[in-house]
């Protein structure tokens, strides 16, 4: 049993290692003096993390998806909670509310929610009523039962207030600002340095982000381009059998998940940073994924899909250009627009606007009220 005079037990139902926002919300918590031990579930894509200051209790699970897994994790999730003294908890998303909910009413500590999305719009969900109603009703339960709340940007907090009457505050996942430094080149990297390179990067590829329709793009871009997409997801092996039917394989490359200063590497040498979430679901729709922030600080052009909050950011800024469809000959002809156009520079040096004016230095200070206010 692990105890502390201030310990800080936060709940995740994936690994920590990629979880970026996760990782911040640590950090945050050892510089209010802290210690932390994170609870995550122990899967074999987990990268390994190299953070002395955080203690990692993970999870191991015979089934790791269908309802089966849900319910043997918010029963492990309660009893690891139970066997520790923590003096605050932070979960994440709704997937890892229940069982925290239950251990602050039984040992009367505060308990931080973090929301990191609309949960119950995601399209999983969205296939099955029955489960999509089962987390309907729970967080129509537990929302209202709750005060120190949290969620990402202010479409998704007018939602929350709407359905609940309840006010969440906004931390904006924005990452980590990280001064330029002697990134690898392409030819270290083990990409052509003839190319222009088109970046997907995201630890959540799943359906109905867009990247069938980017893939399949590239029928109809020269060989002048190259479509890199790193990280992992739901249909990360579907879209790897789309590229070799579509014949696509000497132009789209995947790298699996990588931790963030290696990512970076990647990021700094792509040409656009591409974030095409559709809008079939309220989730997508109103979500501002940290990837967006992640480019602009590589000072990388972005082309997205037109969703409310990254159009306001991508529109204020001007950093890029926004499609309003996901035909492959239009996102096609996005990419080639963006790479040639006469404002490419432009775009490139107003990413260094928004750095100055929106990075994790700054947002972080309302996480650490809430957090410290949730204590008192």
């Amino acid at each position: 049993m692990v105890t502390n005079n201030k310990l800080a037990v936060v709940s995740i139902i994936n690994g920590i290692a990629t979880d970026a926002r996760v990782l911040k919300t640590c950090n945050v918590l050892i510089d209010l003096g802290y210690t932390v031990v994170v609870i995550d579930r122990n899967l074999k894509t987990n990268l390994t993390l190299n953070s002395p200051k955080i203690k990692v209790k993970s999870m191991t699970f015979i089934f790791n998806k269908g309802i089966l897994f849900y319910l043997s994790f918010q029963i492990k999730l309660f009893f690891k909670l139970l066997f520790l003294s923590p003096t605050i908890l932070v979960s994440n998303d709704l997937d890892t509310l229940l069982p925290n909910y239950l251990i602050s009413k039984l040992k009367k500590i505060p308990l931080v929610y973090d929301s990191h999305e609309l949960f119950t719009e995601v399209p999983e969900l969205n296939k099955s009523k029955l489960k999509k109603k089962i987390w309907e009703n729970l967080e129509a339960f537990l929302i209202p039962r709750l005060n120190n709340l949290i969620t990402v940007n202010e479409s998704i907090a007018t939602i929350f207030l709407k359905k609940y009457n309840k006010k969440f505050s906004v931390v904006r996942n924005i990452p980590d600002f990280i001064e330029p430094i002697n990134y690898k080149s392409k030819k270290e990297l083990g990409l052509p340095d003839d190319k222009y390179i088109v970046l997907l990067q995201g630890a959540g590829i799943n359906m109905d982000r867009g990247a069938e329709e980017l893939i399949e793009s590239f029928k109809y871009l020269d060989d002048n381009f190259l479509l890199l997409i790193i990280g992992s997801g739901d249909v990360w092996n579907n879209l790897i059998e789309l590229t070799k039917k579509l014949n696509l394989s000497k132009k789209v490359f995947f790298i699996n998940k990588l931790p963030k200063n290696e990512l970076l590497n990647y990021t700094a040498n792509a040409t656009i940073g591409v974030s095409i979430d559709k809008t079939t679901n309220l989730n997508y729709y109103n979500s501002l994924p940290n990837k967006i922030f992640d480019y602009a600080y590589a000072k990388l052009p972005i082309l997205a899909s037109d969703l409310p909050e990254i159009t306001a950011i991508v529109t204020k800024y001007d950093i890029g250009k926004i499609i309003n469809s996901h035909e492959p000959q239009n996102i096609a002809n996005a990419i080639k627009e963006m790479t040639y156009s006469p404002k490419y520079i432009n775009w490139k040096q107003n990413c260094v606007n928004l750095s100055n004016e929106n990075n994790w230095k700054i947002e972080c200070e309302i996480l650490k009220k809430i957090i410290e206010n949730s204590a008192n």
